[in-house]
């Protein structure tokens, strides 16, 4: 008898069918992944397993754990079950994680809950779960709050609360989706260790086939609600019998077709006046002028105070960083998180002043503006947010969320005009005017990502700096939004900086990359030389941490010959 057994699950919330008879299992020591696009039904099995529904779900079917018949067992069975022979890793981990509680209590609770241990035997049993997910104490006391710990952290954190009892059954949903590369392999060989040590199931449900590949040894694809698709993980997708099997794999490493409108500089920073570029070309002489120029910038914050009569000392999280941006130039910024990538962003945005340097945009200073002077150059550079559902107000209709830019033109339109540009710019971007008056949960995922980028497009800028904007999508999605952003820099010209973990994204989208580490950029080049030949230290190892599809059914094939 397997350790989860689920057969013909079905699953309603009011008229709307789900799950639709779902069958999967799980055996002690193995992980199974699930996968699927947006929808497809993966989180609810999940949720279903631990019985986490709303109270007008309706269920039919068996699920079965550990000889325990889920659907049928009382509240207080379940309560035992959850955290103590059941653990989840929740997605998003700040939303999984109690602010106002310290990482100690948050470990400690569950098992002084589940085993009536005193508060000083759980302090000791979470200090050492913590130790075991790579927190240690000198480190990381256990005094320390949510917010003062990095993504990753975070989501060892979270780890740590499911893990701390040695469940039998472990549910990971996404659980390395917004880490940087070398983070999400630590973690997943982290999760595979336990499997290992303590015989632990693991449900690993991830949109990542390249994941899944190097982590699963079967493999459930399913979408709307069904299972499309099952089997051992170097078959399935290897061979990708299914049609929607072969569209995940292929949808997985899309490469959108692009001409690349950038043919690169030396790298040697020019001298003031000498940063435009011409270039000979089979279709004749382009002129690329200069849109950004970074010299020398740095940021510090203070530091912590080691005593109460000591001066904190200041961290520096950028440390000289210099370099250009070309219109109509598509460049990548990498780096693990916590390297500086996103105060660097900051600082072009002009949403946070840099301590020392220059930062010029359209051959204007930055750094010396004032709020009222920055308005022309804040038309012309916009910003892509990671999670497009938090960077809208769930309140407002999409006319006026798209429209919010529109405030920063020298005279405002008059509210027909505004309607033309609203729709102008959702055409671009593959949605309707009829979409104006509707609300963002009335979206999918890749359908609010393309409402982000349509509010960066209406002042029609020179410049948007996207932040990670795909890493949350399903990979049919992020093609899709990969499609959009390459066809936007062909039709428009516009400039992106991309800031991404995913080296896969900037292989695919960017003509030049910047590697970042510890707050300096270490190596800068072509896409393509930087990513198949990396000369720093920091750049090598994103890339021998960055999950690949074939590689991983590579390496499968040669452990198995």
């Amino acid at each position: 008898m397997s350790l989860l057994e689920i057969e013909s699950l079905r699953l309603s919330i009011g008229n709307f069918e789900i799950l639709k008879g779902v069958d999967l299992h799980i055996d002690q020591g193995e992980v199974l992944g699930l996968v699927g696009e947006s929808g497809s039904g993966k989180s609810m099995t999940a949720l279903t397993l631990m019985r986490l529904l709303p109270e007008l779900a309706q269920t039919s079917g068996r699920v079965t754990f550990d000889g325990i018949d889920i659907l049928n067992a009382p509240e207080a069975a379940m309560n035992k079950l959850r955290g103590d022979d059941i653990g989840m890793v929740f997605q998003e981990p700040m939303t999984a994680l109690n602010p106002v509680k310290t990482i100690g209590e948050q470990v400690a609770e569950g098992i002084r809950w589940h085993t009536g241990a005193n508060r000083r035997d759980a302090e000791d049993r979470a200090r050492a779960m913590l130790d075991r997910v790579g927190l240690p104490e000198v480190k990381f006391p256990l005094s320390r709050y949510p917010h003062e710990l990095s993504g990753g952290q975070r989501q060892r954190v979270v780890i740590a609360i499911a893990c701390a009892l040695e469940p039998k059954l472990l549910v990971a949903d996404e659980p390395t989706t917004a880490l940087d590369v070398v983070l999400q392999a630590q973690i997943l060989e982290l999760l595979r260790d336990l499997v290992d040590e303590r015989r632990m199931g693991l449900l690993l449900i991830s949109h990542d086939l390249a994941v899944v590949a190097d982590m699963a040894d079967r493999v459930t694809i399913m979408r709307h609600g069904e299972v499309m698709d099952a089997g051992e993980t170097g078959r399935i997708l290897t061979e990708k019998a299914h049609p929607y099997t072969r569209q995940l794999a292929e949808a997985s490493t899309h490469v959108p077709e692009r001409v690349s409108r950038f043919i690169p500089p030396p790298l040697t920073p020019p001298h003031k006046g000498e940063g435009d570029v011409d270039v000979e070309g089979a279709r004749g002489r382009w002129r690329y002028p200069t849109l950004l120029e970074i010299r020398d910038v740095t940021r510090d914050y203070a530091g912590r105070r080691r005593s109460l009569f000591s001066k904190p000392e200041p961290f520096r999280a950028v440390r000289g960083v210099s370099f250009d941006l070309h219109e109509g130039q598509s460049m990548a910024l990498v780096g693990r998180s916590g390297c500086g990538k996103s105060t660097l962003a900051r600082m072009i945005l002009a949403l946070d002043r840099p301590t020392s340097g220059s930062i010029r945009f359209g051959g204007e200073e930055l750094t010396t503006k004032s709020e009222a002077d920055l308005r022309p150059s804040r038309r012309n550079m916009q910003v892509v947010f990671q999670d497009p559902y938090g960077s809208f107000n769930p309140r407002h209709k999409v006319e006026r969320l798209v429209a919010e830019p529109l405030h920063l033109l020298e005279s405002q339109p008059s509210r027909s005009d505004r309607r033309e540009r609203v729709a102008q710019a959702l055409g671009e971007v593959g949605l309707s005017a009829a979409d104006m008056d509707k609300y963002p949960h009335e979206f999918s995922g890749g359908q609010r990502q393309r409402l982000s980028i349509a509010r960066a497009l209406i002042t029609r800028p020179k410049l948007i700096v996207a932040d990670e904007p795909v890493s949350a999508l399903d990979v049919s999605i992020r093609a899709q939004v990969l499609d959009l952003f390459a066809d936007l820099n062909q039709r428009l010209g516009v400039a992106y900086l991309f800031i991404t973990h995913d080296l896969a994204v900037a292989r695919a989208i960017t003509d030049q990359v910047m590697v970042m580490h510890e707050g300096e950029i270490v190596e800068r080049g072509d896409t393509g030389a930087v990513l198949d030949d990396p000369q720093s230290e920091a750049g090598k190892m994103l890339v021998a941490a960055s999950p690949d599809l074939d590689r991983a059914l590579a390496r499968r094939r040669a452990a198995n010959a």
